[in-house]
């Protein structure tokens, strides 16, 4: 059978086992057991044994469950409280007065968390009813905050990232540090676009609140401190080189059990829940992972990887239009896929073609995380606009249209990353060795 035959088998089988209900990790294993059987001599039992083994003992790995059990902790906190009534005294002065609180607030609480939704659902908590309270337009509420919850993957630590770097072996501290100024980037777009929403519409935004003495907004921003010890100690022992992800990690568990407890919301029910919600996602990602690295196996052994590349080589593409080709590619799979079966699914078969092309890996990284949040707010299966359809009850196409600007200036910070790499490696190559 040609190559194309194969592949389209495999993809056929793919879908047709995901369209029968199958989870993604199962799907996986068995199209990755399929191809094993027909087109390789290697018992395809052995093969899965080995691989899901090796993928599930991964040492690196480890820093995924605990990144996950520090945001479970924080989302049980009365943490989206605290950070709106530490920022919004600063932001009345703004164009667009409080609803940089949606920006600010998932850029800073994406600092403690890996998750998209969990930075999404863990502000809207707050923003959404105190925002209509005031008289907020809904459409720009909801959009930004639709737009602003994916910092949740782009701003460290971030889960993508870890999936990332285990799937295509790239250093998780270096994409750690690489998302750092990027994910600032893009909040400062998402705060921009809100200012000139503002400027152009004055008569929606609300009148500001009394005007707070500076001693007074002091003394409302102390609520921030413990959140902002929590990032420097997480991101701050990374970049010295003090401590891996994995061990940066575990500062960030017991970090959020302190604040947690600090505020009273440590309870043995919370603790509990905390630990249940972290293993049953980490569970489900392990899974996924095991599967997608049993499906690379496979792939290496039929040699599909190895001919993409040689197939994409001979189209003479420039870096620019291959980064074009991939950006779309992704962003019409996340139609369809969620963002960590995403990654897993593709790492195999198209980092041979992104290493040939001379791309670093670590920027790729950084530009697959953008791409990924990029669906995050694209229909059928866009996470966030779920989160949001849940907690506003807005129809899924109407929250969709509302955050499309924020899709737009994703669009442009892909642009931008690429015409100005130093955005993304800069800061890696500052870091200690």
């Amino acid at each position: 059978m040609s190559d194309i035959a194969i592949a389209g088998l495999l993809i056929a089988a793919l879908f047709l086992i995901l369209g029968s209900g199958v989870w993604i990790g199962l799907t996986l294993s068995g199209v990755a057991w399929i191809a094993m059987q027909i087109f390789s001599s290697r018992p395809a039992g052995d093969a899965m044994a080995v691989t899901i083994w090796g993928s599930a003992s991964s040492w690196t790995l480890t820093a995924l469950p605990l990144f996950v059990w520090m945001g479970e902790i924080l989302f049980r906190t009365r943490l989206s409280q605290d950070m709106f009534k530490g920022l919004a005294p600063w932001m009345q002065s703004l164009p667009g007065r409080l609803l940089h609180t949606n920006v600010v607030g998932c850029a800073v609480f994406a600092a403690v968390s890996g998750s998209s939704a969990a930075t999404c659902a863990t502000i809207g908590k707050m923003s959404l009813p105190e925002l209509k309270r005031r008289g907020y337009p809904d459409d720009m509420v909801i959009g930004t905050l639709a737009g602003a919850g994916t910092l949740g993957l782009l701003i460290p630590p971030s889960i993508i990232m870890i999936v990332y770097g285990v799937s295509a072996d790239v250093s998780i501290a270096r994409l750690f540090i690489a998302g750092v100024i990027p994910g600032i980037l893009l909040a400062l777009l998402f705060s921009g676009y809100i200012v000139f929403w503002a400027l152009r519409n004055p008569d929606k935004v609300p009148p500001a609140d009394a005007k707070l003495p500076f001693k007074e907004k002091l003394k409302a921003s102390m609520s921030l401190i413990p959140v902002a010890l929590l990032i420097l100690s997480v991101l701050g022992s990374i970049y010295a080189g003090i401590a891996t992800a994995t061990e940066a990690a575990a500062v960030g568990v017991v970090g959020a059990m302190v604040i947690s407890g600090v505020q009273g919301s440590l309870t043995w029910h919370s603790f509990k829940e905390a630990l249940l919600g972290a293993t049953r996602l980490y569970c489900m990602m392990a899974l996924i992972l095991a599967g997608a690295a049993f499906l690379t196996l496979a792939m290496g052994y039929i040699g599909l990887p190895r001919h993409l590349a040689e197939w994409i080589g001979s189209l003479g593409l420039s870096k620019f239009q291959l980064i074009l080709m991939l950006a779309a590619f992704y962003i019409v799979l996340g139609c369809f896929l969620d963002g960590i079966s995403m990654v897993v699914l593709t790492m195999g078969v198209i980092m041979p073609t992104v290493i040939a092309a001379g791309i670093d890996p670590v920027w790729f990284g950084i530009f697959v995380v953008l791409v990924v949040e990029m669906a995050q707010i694209t229909p059928p299966v866009g996470f966030n606009l779920f989160v949001l359809q849940g907690m506003t009850g807005k129809d899924l196409l109407y929250i969709a249209r509302v955050t499309l600007p924020m899709f737009f200036l994703m669009v442009a910070a892909v642009l931008l990353i690429y015409f100005v790499p130093q955005l993304v490696t800069w800061l890696p190559q500052q870091m200690a060795p």
